[in-house]
C-alpha cells in the first residue's frame, strides 16, 4: 500500500498535532491580530527561540499559518482565503473555543505590549548566544 504525505488522513493528523499543544494554540490565537515576528511570539510564549521556531514550523505544515523571512527577521500570519476549507473551519471553531479563555485574555494584553515594544529590543532574539 503507497502512502501519500498529501493524503487526507495525513493532513487531518498534521492539523491534530498542531492542535495538540497549548503553546502551538497560544501563538494560533495570538496570530489572531494580524502578522508576528518570531521575536514578538518569543517574547510572548517565553520559549527558547528554537522551541518557539519548532512549534511554528509545525502549525505551518498543518496549514494553519503561513510564514515570510525578510532578512532575518520571520514573520507569521494566519493562512490565507487560498486555505482549504476543513483549514479555516477548524480555525474558526479553535478561535471560538477559546473566545474567554483567560489565558488567551491575557496573551491579548501582553501581546499589546510586545507590538509597541522597540524592535530593537524585540530583535535581540536573533543575536547569536554565547
Amino acid at each position: 500500500m503507497t502512502r501519500s504525505p498529501h493524503s487526507p488522513v495525513r493532513a487531518l493528523t498534521r492539523l491534530a498535532k498542531a492542535l495538540g499543544d497549548p503553546h502551538r494554540l497560544r501563538a494560533l490565537m495570538a496570530l489572531r491580530t494580524g502578522e508576528l515576528c518570531l521575536c514578538a511570539l518569543i517574547a510572548l510564549l517565553r520559549l527558547a527561540p528554537s522551541t518557539v521556531s519548532k512549534h511554528m514550523q509545525i502549525l505551518e505544515q498543518a496549514g494553519l499559518i503561513t510564514a515570510r523571512k525578510n532578512g532575518r527577521w520571520v514573520h507569521y500570519r494566519l493562512a490565507t482565503r487560498a486555505t482549504p476549507l476543513n483549514v479555516r473551519a477548524m480555525l474558526r471553531t479553535v478561535s471560538a473555543a477559546l473566545a474567554n479563555d483567560p489565558l488567551i485574555a491575557a496573551d491579548a494584553h501582553r501581546l499589546s505590549h510586545i507590538r509597541s515594544a522597540d524592535a530593537r529590543k524585540l530583535a535581540t532574539c536573533y543575536r547569536k548566544r554565547s
